[in-house]
């Protein structure tokens, strides 16, 4: 007995030698594989400006190099790579297909050249590849499709191009696919539909055509879907919006037509974001669009959409940017075309509302829009066929930095409350009937670039306190300003670029001060009454 127990106890002593041997051999030879296959990636690298990788040294074992993570489980396996943001040019090196274990690639915010290394497809244990912001050249490798892991795959602002390969939509537990900012040509693949586990689509700013395919709506779990920017034609495909869950949609920029959904708000209530501008969309501006109680965004510019702009927008307690500018908005009567301001007055947190270049009408003064939220800081109304007056109140806004009424048939004096805007910097009410004089508070706006006050019927002299060293623009062309030029206006800034008294009664000779417009481009002071030469400065 006892000898078989001395058997027992030294067949388990020469298994623990022979194991511990087996890992002991195993674990050099992958830490040399490792090791060398790091040395190679560092090799690639032509310049290292914040000096990161003078650590990856023999000094300091690999596991421990900036951005290297090695496995716990697996002794001296690299798991991760995360260099993102230190500056580093050169060309990513293949042998990273040899650090077989990598789960994580992070080499975004630098400054790599050349192709993705194909045998980047090798690596079966790949969730996370994020090479954005770089200038990798070149396609994107195919058999990146073999990375069945693969959740997060951002190739973003790249100079890429090629086709977007057909083979991704293999990656059934992709959950990010970023390939926007690139030269990619081709159509978006149908395949793409296969990516079951997507949340965030993104590939505008390429040269993509051809239509949306359909088969993106089969996607049920995707939120964002960003594809702005490309020659993308045809109509919204139908499937799209049976996705419930999709929170931002962005295919502004393109060459796409037909109508937008009635329901779009129904189907759809989860929106945050609607990018449409820059087609050629037609219809009405769905009603729906209230019923997405978190829209953000609404982007619907540039296009030729018709009919009256919903009057229940006032529903969206989030919204902050409106822009619908560019279409045929508008109704024949007119009388209520505003009374959607009134609506988006219970909008508290709106800051931007554009409108412009539509045919909308309506009195400014009946349209409550003093009465909109005080965090707004740009309305854009020109162009137009709004009437009335510049309502006083308008001073309430006082967060305004931009402010455009013009091209309308605006009648009235220019409130002096505009001067209480302190945050104001354009004020454009070119083209319109306004008549009386330049209100004199125009000058408490320290803040002010651009003073567009052209084509009206305005009277009186230029006032001095308009003066701001600020001023960029001034145009005060064709109206009925008398008196000479102030002075006090020339003095202001050498940052002058426009300044255009052009078409009015100003009389006097031509200031000396005119030469302290250094850096003027274009001076305009024909069709007065003024005599005398201009400054030889």
């Amino acid at each position: 007995m006892k000898a078989l127990w001395s058997f027992f106890i030294h067949s388990i002593l020469i298994l623990c030698i022979y194991l511990w041997c087996h890992t002991t051999v195993s674990d050099l030879l992958q830490n040399e594989t490792d090791g060398l296959a790091l040395i190679a990636f560092k090799d690639g690298i032509t310049h290292d400006s914040l000096g990161m990788l003078s650590f990856w040294n023999e000094s300091i074992h690999f596991c421990h190099w900036i951005g290297v993570s090695c496995s716990r489980r697996h002794v001296h396996r690299v798991v991760a790579i995360n260099l993102s943001s230190y500056g580093l040019v050169g060309s990513l090196s293949p042998h990273i297909g040899n650090l077989t274990f990598l789960r994580t690639v992070i080499l975004q915010n630098n400054s790599f050249h050349g192709e993705i290394p194909p045998q980047i497809g090798g690596l079966f244990h790949l969730r996370v590849l994020v090479l954005s912001n770089n200038s990798f050249r070149g396609e994107v490798p195919t058999n990146l499709s073999h990375c069945l892991n693969l959740k997060v795959l951002n190739l973003i602002d790249n100079k890429l191009i090629g086709k977007i390969p057909e083979e991704l939509g293999s990656l059934s537990t992709l959950q990010t696919l970023g390939l926007s900012i690139n030269n990619l040509t081709g159509k978006i693949p149908a395949s793409i539909g296969n990516l079951s586990s997507l949340i965030t689509l993104s590939a505008g700013d390429n040269h993509l055509e051809g239509r949306i395919p359909e088969e993106l709506g089969r996607i049920a779990t995707v939120e964002f879907i960003q594809l702005s920017y490309n020659k993308l034609v045809g109509t919204i495909p139908s499937s799209l919006y049976n996705l419930s869950s999709l929170d931002y949609i962005d295919i502004a920029s393109n060459q796409l037509e037909g109508s937008i959904h009635p329901d779009i708000g129904v189907f759809l209530p989860h929106l945050t974001g609607l990018f449409v501008s820059e087609n050629k969309f037609t219809g009405p501006v769905p009603g729906s669009l209230s019923n997405a109680s978190g829209l953000i965004y609404i982007h619907f510019a540039d296009n030729t959409f018709t009919g009256s702009v919903p009057q229940d927008l006032g529903r969206l307690q989030n919204l902050q940017i409106i822009n619908m500018s560019g279409n045929r908005l508008g109704s024949t009567e007119g009388d209520h075309d505003l009374d959607f301001i009134t609506s988006l007055v219970n909008c508290t947190k709106l800051q931007i509302l554009v409108f412009d270049d539509n045919s909308l009408k309506a009195s400014l003064v009946s349209s409550s829009i003093a009465n909109l939220s005080t965090h707004i800081n740009w309305i854009s109304l020109g162009i137009n066929e709004i009437h009335g007056i510049i309502p006083f109140g308008i001073e309430n806004l006082v967060n305004l930095t931009f402010l455009s009424l013009e091209s309308n048939q605006l009648t009235g004096t220019i409130p002096t409350s505009l001067g209480n805007l302190h945050e104001m910097q354009a004020l454009v009410l070119g083209r319109n009937k306004l008549s009386g004089t330049i209100p004199l508070s125009l000058g408490n706006l320290t803040l002010l670039n651009y003073l567009y006050l052209y084509d009206n019927n305005l009277s009186g002299e230029i006032p001095s306190t308009l003066a701001s060293p600020t001023l960029i623009d001034v145009i005060l062309s064709n109206n009925n300003l008398t008196g000479s030029i102030p002075k006090e206006l020339l003095d202001i800034s050498t940052g002058v670029l426009v300044f255009n008294l052009s078409g009015n009664a100003l009389t006097g000779s031509l200031p000396m001060e005119l030469g302290n417009l250094i850096n003027v481009a274009d001076l305009d002071v024909s069709h007065n009454r003024l005599y005398g030469s201009l400054p030889n400065s």
